[in-house]
């Protein structure tokens, strides 16, 4: 069974940047998307982007295009998200999964971190 543990959370300030990092501690055939979700208090959970593992085709929710970047380091098994110019709604609990599709669809995901906190202050 995929293991996915996501670290690189934390408080930074509006206008600052994080990198979060996902470690799957193995492939499962049938997972070939990577994606990182994100869930504010009271909020829904929300694909912020995502990434086909083998053709590197990425997606973005509208809220971080051009802010956020997808990416993958094969050799480690190991997804990241590069989080530039963090706004303070941008702060959540941030999930990495393993998954199907990249349809913003929490359904089409099979596998999940324990998620990892960023708090952006302004």
């Amino acid at each position: 069974q995929v293991q996915l543990v996501e670290s690189g959370g934390g408080s930074v300030q509006a206008g600052g940047s994080l990198r979060l990092s996902c470690a799957a501690s193995k492939y499962t055939y049938g997972s070939n998307r990577m994606g990182w979700f994100r869930q504010a208090p009271g909020k829904e959970r929300e694909q912020v982007a995502c990434m086909h593992t083998a053709f590197g085709h990425t997606y973005y929710a509208d809220s971080v295009k051009g802010r956020f970047i997808i990416s993958q380091d094969n050799t480690k098994s190991t997804v990241y998200l590069q989080m530039n110019s963090l706004k303070p709604e941008d702060t959540a609990m941030y999930y990495c999964a393993a998954g199907r599709l990249c349809m913003n669809r929490v359904t089409d995901f099979d596998y999940w971190g324990q998620g990892t906190q960023v708090t952006v202050s302004s």
